[in-house]
């Protein structure tokens, strides 16, 4: 066997193709130390061996029992395809865009974290007790980067596994090419196949809307688990993440923002197996002669540091992708004011943003022509005059000399059916042929799989933004895509190539203006838009103890850069019991702080309790942006160089350890150095006390925010 193996900072992934060059295959994957190989021993019985071995990506034609990957049909009906190994190449790094067909449109869904520091290996693995041999191909020095090329001579199929390590996370994908003289029907085209070497209890994060990333197990002794959405858009009830817990945790990820779907099987070996990919129409795609395909990026990562440990890599390559910007604090005026914008009322609430420490100011939906109510305005995005009677530009120059940046909430790829815009270009509209578009939540969608519509979009945000002094950008889209749009045409992976495209030009052009991407809360969640803004809207709910759970769940695959995070005067929708305005701020401060409270409401004691939180939040924004994440029992610790931020919130459920009634809770911390003497408050301790024992979390206080210095 031929092995490449893919190194990483601190674990490895060892790929082999057999000498009949009929499958690639894992050899084995996880910590340099103690790298576990993945061997199947004995025979098989009653299947085809492709059935049990570890497979990188299952073709129908080399597995037929066992769940495949990639299923192509000609126009004869067949689908067996039996490519055989080629090549192995090593390209250098590039920002290809796979998603889509070539010639077609350039596709969305890669992650292209800058590749500072990652070492690719050299070494191979001997599958017989995985240990390090001698190299017998070297892979990708610089980066870490290997392409295993397969053929299928009789189809006329070139099949093509990309591989690329970005610190502990390896993307994956692949391309399929039509070199044959038929047309090709791609039935199924997942982007990877990940073997996890150990464990078989699945973790993954459901949720509807107002309640997302709720985490959930389930143990699977044999068969099959599946998530996904069918949506057009990532979705409210999965996300797309599953992972493994244990003592050496393995996680996937799919950078795709249109549909998808995910499964872990457990075979009849007992090996278990996550398949990640885009999902297209019943129709399946088409690729004509000439023409390639290219998946999203499946991402899979393992950390001998467990669950939070997993967690952490997923972090750090995020935080590799984004551009590394301070985030201010602002005010949005959403809670407030819902539609009833006017220009004075707004710089009220801005008046007294400015005086708590807010620094950009965010009017939300309603500002344009049209829109009183959510029946009216999507698509004639014009500032209406009635609400801003000093124009848009007399409104920011009041908030400039009161101190505030200026932004704008937009919803783009929507349309009313009364709007302008509806009337003019009807063909615009989304719809299957023939029917009448679904309507829901009282708006349509523009065809974003079209070239003009992607192009209006586009003109319409470079207009706003060339015309303003406009610094931070809220990209809304509240309601699923469902509308087929045609089945000759793959409308799902152009909507969302188009979708990335404009995101991307938006953040070439306009590198000033700060992006958060929302989905009626966290529909539109994943590494293909975790890459492409600044900042993610969790949920719509911002009730403390509902909102605590939220962002948990959120962490789980996330970093917190990306979690944008409301003080607001929400009421739970699945926890009602009241918290302090201090619980309220620690729990937004533990990602991108921001306030929807109506301002004008606060007391005086209100407001200096903001305040003296707003300031204390940007003295460590940046460490919560860029630290590692430690959960503890009662909280979240951000652990930086010399210094740590610890939130600790008591949720009524028995989370803080108890001791006797005379002693006080303490909650023991994490990441610190046991040699080290730290300074908490007014107190100094040795890291070991620390982590052993613990900071005290008394009563009356239902949550805390601590400051953990290093002393030497």
């Amino acid at each position: 066997m031929k092995t490449w193996t893919l190194r990483g900072t601190t674990t490895s992934y060892v790929v082999g193709v057999p000498s009949h060059g009929q499958w690639a295959q894992l050899v084995a994957w996880g910590p340099h130390e103690g790298l576990a190989p993945v061997e199947i021993v004995g025979t098989e019985h009653f299947v085809p061996r492709a059935d049990v071995e570890p497979l990188e990506y299952a073709v129908r034609g080399v597995r037929y029992t066992a769940p495949v990957d990639l299923v192509i049909s000609g126009p004869d009906g067949s689908d067996e395809l039996r490519p055989l190994f080629t090549n192995a190449t090593h390209p250098t790094a590039t920002d290809a865009h796979p998603g889509a067909i070539s010639g077609v449109n350039p596709a969305g869904g890669p992650f292209t974290p800058r590749m500072q520091g990652v070492e690719g290996a050299t070494a191979g693995v001997d599958p017989s007790n995985g240990s390090a041999a001698a190299a017998e191909e070297e892979v990708g020095a610089a980066v870490g980067e290997l392409e295993l090329g397969f053929v299928d001579d009789l189809r006329g199929v070139r099949l093509v596994l990309h591989y690329r390590m970005v610190g502990d996370v390896l993307e994956r994908w692949v391309s399929v090419q039509n070199d044959g003289t038929d047309e090709l029907t791609l039935q199924r085209h997942d982007s990877a196949g990940f073997v996890v070497p150990c464990g078989n209890m699945i973790t993954y994060l459901w949720g509807e809307w107002n309640s997302e990333f709720q985490q959930a197990s389930v143990t699977l002794p044999r068969g099959r688990f599946t998530i996904g959405s069918a949506q057009g858009i990532t979705g409210h009830s999965y996300s797309p993440f599953l992972a493994t817990d244990g003592d050496v945790a393995y996680g996937v990820q799919l950078a795709w923002s249109g549909s998808w779907e995910m499964s872990a099987d457990v075979d009849t070996t007992g090996l278990l197996r996550i398949q990640a990919g885009r999902v297209s129409s019943s129709a399946g795609l088409r690729l004509e002669p000439g023409e390639t395909w290219e998946s999203p990026k499946a991402v899979g990562a393992c950390s001998a540091e467990g669950a939070d440990g997993l967690a952490r890599v997923f972090h750090e390559y995020e935080r590799a992708a984004s551009r590394r910007r301070t985030p201010k604090v602002l005010y949005n005026s959403w809670f407030a004011t819902e539609f009833d914008i006017r220009a004075e009322h707004q710089l009220e609430l801005a008046r007294r943003a400015a005086s708590i420490g807010v620094e950009t100011f965010v009017v939300d939906d309603g500002w344009f022509v049209g829109r009183s109510d959510d029946r009216g305005g999507l698509g004639d995005w014009e500032v209406d005059p009635a609400k801003f009677p000093d124009g848009l530009d007399g409104f920011i120059g009041q908030l400039k000399d009161i101190g505030l940046d200026f932004g704008l909430w937009i919803e783009p790829e929507s349309v009313s059916p009364s709007s302008q815009l509806a009337a003019e270009h009807p063909e615009w509209i989304l719809r299957t042929a023939g029917r009448e578009p679904i309507l829901i939540r009282n708006q349509l969608l523009l065809d974003l799989s079209r070239g003009d519509v992607t192009e209006f979009i586009w003109n319409t945000l470079d207009r706003l933004l060339s015309s303003y002094d406009i610094r931070y950008l809220k990209w809304d889209a509240n309601r699923p895509r469902l509308d087929s749009g045609g089945q000759r045409r793959d409308v799902d992976g152009l909507v969302v190539a188009n979708l990335y495209a404009i995101l991307d030009r938006l953040r070439a052009q306009h590198p000033e203006v700060y992006v958060e991407g929302c989905a009626g809360g966290g529909a539109r969640v994943d590494l293909g838009m975790a890459s492409r803004v600044d900042t993610l809207w969790p949920s719509d709910n911002t009730a403390p103890l509902d909102r605590l759970r939220i962002q948990e769940g959120f962490r789980t695959g996330f970093a917190p850069h990306l979690m944008s995070s409301w003080v607001t005067d929400a009421i739970g929708t699945h926890d009602g019991r009241e918290r302090s305005l201090d619980f309220r701020f620690h729990v937004a401060m533990a990602g991108v702080l921001g306030i929807g409270a109506d301002l004008s409401r606060w007391s005086d004691e209100q407001l200096k309790t903001a305040t003296r939180h707003i300031e204390q939040y940007k003295g460590f924004r940046e460490l919560i942006a860029a630290s590692k994440v430690y959960g503890l029992s009662a909280g979240v610790q951000y652990v930086g160089a010399t210094r740590s931020v610890v939130f600790l919130w008591e949720t009524g459920d028995g989370n803080v350890r108890g001791t006797l009634p005379t002693r006080p809770r303490r909650v023991p911390l994490a990441g610190l150095d046991p040699a080290k003497n730290y300074r908490v408050g007014d107190e100094v301790h040795p890291g070991s006390y620390l982590l052993q024992v613990g900071v005290a979390f008394d009563d009356p206080a239902d949550s805390r925010c601590l400051i953990v210095e290093a002393l030497d």
